[in-house]
């Protein structure tokens, strides 16, 4: 599978909490990282998702936030990732930060200049890659 979404992970479906409308899926990937997906219930119906399936998470770049320090910070967006700053390309408006998480997973997010340089990102700083799960797709195999 292709996409335009920089960010494409691979794991196992955890759990599924269905609700009237929606669906809160979380699916497990390598390391014990765990991204949760806020879908509608025709989605998951539509799939066929079930525990134990295997999963694509496809979440676009300009959809995930870098926060560097958390430590005192509570969010409401319960996909957080902590890794460390392995890239940072600087462009004219925009950077592509990427963070490596753990087992080799990296995350990339599309970050303004402005905050680049407000949080002084550079390689080996420690960050927080953060998204909401309304931001994630999921996909199967069809």
């Amino acid at each position: 599978m292709k996409t335009s979404a920089r960010n494409q992970f691979a794991g196992t479906i955890k759990s599924i909490k269905r609700g009237d409308v929606g669906c809160i899926v979380v699916l497990a990937l390598a390391g014990g990282l765990e991204i949760t997906a806020s879908i509608t219930r025709e989605s998951c119906d539509e799939l066929g998702l079930e525990v134990g399936q295997t999963a694509v998470a496809l979440i676009k770049s300009t959809g995930v936030i870098i926060a560097t320090d958390l430590e005192h910070i509570r969010l409401s967006a319960c996909n957080q990732l902590a890794g460390l700053v392995s890239h940072v390309e600087r462009g004219a408006v925009n950077s592509v930060v990427t963070l490596d998480l753990e087992n080799g997973i990296q995350i990339t997010a599309g970050v303004t200049m402005q905050s680049t340089e407000a949080l002084d990102l550079r390689p080996g700083q420690r960050a927080t890659a953060v998204f909401k799960a309304g931001s994630v797709i999921l996909g199967v195999l069809a």
